[in-house]
């Protein structure tokens, strides 16, 4: 069922033993929400924990090694930033049992017993803001930390349509906390690994453009992983390559995983939404920002995802 505000802070407020889950792939929107949240519910005297089915990247570990991981039977599960329960990953059975979401995804399917979605948010990281702030817990510099590394990252440091006035005015009321943003912002958007420079490389090498230059495609295979000896944390922002060339409405990023599957990512400019792209395959996200799974080989994926492409272009 759908909640507000007031009732999900209502629902922390009577509650106590949280499990605190984030998606699959962690970014930092998920990875600031759920540990500025657990480090907020341990600070009003109760147990939480957060839980993810994969490891954090290392960038964001300066986020997770701030919350102590306590050992206790969960009694309330809360998920944050997670639209859909499969995007919980392997650890967790598309099942189980969730009491309270919160999100900001557009595409949420409302699946926990409580659903707080607002989708006005640029970043999930302000629904946890207001949360933190209404349950009268007093901020520290560790939540800001969290918090505004979430607001950065899922805004492009403040470049994405997404980015309101109220983002700025949370974002500014964070920075009071005495947190080294310049630091934040290297990492997150100034800082490349060798491995990231060079799997970048062969990404752009093999770009493909289709539709008069209106979309561009790149391929990540397991094979240019292991030229470049890349990684998953290495790939993050590489979905933004697309994009940035002169006139580009889509942008497509392909990475083939270990098991043969594809995720796909897709970055639009106005009027193409990318939400509605992704949940042709069954995936969402946001108008300028989602993604899906596809199975099959390549080029079957290719001619799939060009296809509903060609649709929303308008092309016939």
């Amino acid at each position: 069922m759908k909640t507000d505000l007031k009732d999900a802070v209502q629902l922390l407020s009577e509650n106590d033993n949280f499990l605190i889950l984030i998606h699959k792939n962690p970014d930092g929107d998920t990875i600031g929400s759920g540990y500025a949240l657990c480090r907020a519910l341990q600070k009003a005297g109760k147990h939480a924990r957060v839980e993810c089915s994969d490891s954090i990247p290392e960038r964001f570990q300066y986020i997770s090694s701030s919350v102590e991981t306590e050992d206790f039977t969960p009694g309330f599960v809360v998920a944050v930033d997670v639209a859909d329960t499969k995007l919980l990953g392997d650890k967790f059975d598309e099942t189980v049992q969730i009491d309270l979401c919160i999100d900001h995804h557009g595409s949420n399917t409302h699946y926990a017993k409580h659903n707080y979605v607002n989708s006005t948010s640029a970043s999930n990281c302000e629904n946890i803001y207001h949360v933190i702030r209404l349950m009268g817990i007093e901020q520290d510099a560790e939540m800001a930390k969290a918090l505004y590394t979430g607001i950065a990252t899922d805004t492009g440091c403040f470049k994405f349509s997404n980015t309101t006035a109220q983002t700025h005015i949370i974002a500014a009321e964070l920075m009071e906390y005495d947190i080294n943003i310049a630091d934040i912002n290297k990492v997150m958007f100034d800082t490349k690994t060798k491995s990231r420079v060079a799997v970048e490389k062969l990404a752009l090498e093999n770009m493909e453009f289709y539709f008069d230059d209106k979309l561009a495609l790149i391929t990540i295979t397991k094979e240019m992983r292991e030229i470049s000896e890349s990684d998953g944390d290495d790939l993050e922002g590489i979905t933004s390559l697309p994009t940035q060339i002169e006139g580009i409405l889509i942008g497509l990023t392909i990475r083939e995983r270990s098991d043969g599957t594809y995720k796909v990512s897709v970055r639009t400019y106005d009027p193409i939404n990318a939400s509605n792209m992704c949940r042709t395959f069954g995936g969402g996200g946001h108008a300028r920002a989602a993604g899906c799974e596809m199975e099959g080989d390549l080029q079957s994926v290719k001619d799939r995802l060009l296809t509903v492409s060609a649709q929303m272009l308008g092309v016939k």
